[in-house]
């Protein structure tokens, strides 16, 4: 079985599309939560809250033929991983079209505007407004789809739609392509855009924030005084590959993916477990063959919502212990629902390397319920530490843990 490594990384968030960008408004402790003027009207929606990415255009060599595919879900797809590929010097290499590349890449489904293309066709009677790329923008996997056809890459395509998960399994099952030598390298991570439909979902289960005069103070993963989730977006792609071909390229390496596991709760579509999140970080403990007092940091799902904070903060203390430090990025960007898991370990991964970790924003006071956890909180926490670890958890029980650590 061979070591897997991350040599390239790229993303669209709503706090930038660079780490440089992307830490400072970390270290900042400002979140990119606004207003939703676009939903003001929606009759029933709760919830006026969401974190968008403002401005965002494709270069001009994104010409119309090559997007008419593309949503904005496969678009912020496309472009972060055209970003990964570059950072890792592979953007025009001829590895990437030989086959022994593929892609693991998800989102919780596709775009929704070309979804509501097909209400005419289902409830009107008419076909009026369907084209030809209608069903290709909506589909499960366009994201995946898209970024094969976009770079021509001939390996596996795998694509995860899970939710929440959709991100971190995309790059879980990358890992174990590559582990396994099924490939050599593979673009792997996860996608989402923003929509009303989005946030109406958990509107309807009295899960999203509701403070929709104080933007910034919401959401609060693991506080007291939460009131739910923020519906956010983006794209982060990472390039995985086999640490001897990334040694004989002599390419930079920014990570090890160590370990990876994914099970499920068989309980419930939306109230998560404890027990099966302890179990599924402890059997990405066991692939990596690290004990649990080596990691010195677990970036938390953290969605601010009490049934999962609980379960999830409960697990993450059965399994580590109370010493932990431990930290949500929710509240810089919201839930990015598909992307998370990737845009989360991508951030993780450079807070590792650069040996700081950001806090949890607005955590004033830990609910009493959560587990007892080191909570960073405040500001930016300067921490030297070799191995680190990422949850997520999604509708369904679907359950996933990395770990990732230096080589």
């Amino acid at each position: 079985m061979r070591r897997v490594v991350v040599t390239g990384a790229g993303g669209i968030t709503a706090l930038g599309d660079n780490w440089p960008s992307i830490r400072e408004r970390l270290a900042e402790c400002r979140n990119a939560v606004r207003y939703m003027e676009a939903w003001r009207d929606i009759e029933s929606l709760n919830t006026r809250l969401g974190a968008p990415i403002e401005g965002f255009e494709l270069p001009d060599h994104y010409t119309r033929v090559r997007t008419r595919t593309m949503g904005r879900n496969a678009k912020l797809a496309v472009r972060a991983t055209e970003m990964a590929l570059d950072s890792a010097g592979l953007l025009d290499d001829p590895v990437v079209r030989s086959g022994r590349m593929g892609v693991a890449y998800g989102s919780s489904a596709g775009s929704p505007d070309a979804a509501a293309e097909m209400v005419p066709l289902v409830h009107g009677k008419s076909a009026r407004g369907v084209n030809a790329t209608t069903y290709v923008r909506l589909m499960s996997h366009t994201a995946a789809a898209n970024i094969g056809i976009f770079f021509g890459t001939r390996g596996r395509v795998i694509p995860t739609t899970s939710a929440c998960t959709a991100g971190s399994q995309g790059i879980g099952y990358a890992y174990e392509a590559i582990k396994y030598g099924l490939q050599d390298l593979m673009i792997a991570g996860g996608s989402e855009e923003i929509c009303a439909s989005q946030a109406g979902v958990f509107d309807i289960l009295y899960a999203t924030s509701t403070r929709n005069d104080e933007p910034e103070r919401t959401p609060r993963p693991f506080d007291r005084d939460r009131d739910g989730l923020v519906i956010g977006e983006g794209a982060t792609t990472l390039v995985l590959e086999s640490l001897e071909h990334a040694q004989a390229r002599g390419a930079h390496i920014l990570a090890e993916i160590k370990g990876f596991a994914t099970n499920s709760d068989g309980n419930h579509v939306t109230r998560p477990t404890s027990e099966t999140m302890g179990d599924v970080m402890e059997m990405a403990l066991a692939d990596a063959g690290i004990e649990a007092g080596r990691v010195g940091y677990v970036c938390a799902h953290g969605t601010a919502t009490r049934q999962g904070d609980i379960a999830e903060s409960q697990a993450t203390e059965r399994v580590f212990g109370s010493q932990v430090p431990v930290s949500s990025l929710k509240g810089y960007v919201g839930h990015t629902l598909g992307a998370c898991g990737a845009m989360e370990a991508w951030w993780s991964i450079m807070m590792m390397n650069d040996g700081w970790f950001a806090p949890n924003l607005n955590l004033e006071d830990v609910d009493t319920d959560c587990g007892r956890l080191d909570y960073i909180r405040g500001e930016p926490r300067e921490l030297r530490t070799d191995v680190i670890v990422s949850n997520n958890f999604a509708f369904g029980g679907i359950n996933t843990s990395l770990v990732l650590g230096q080589v």
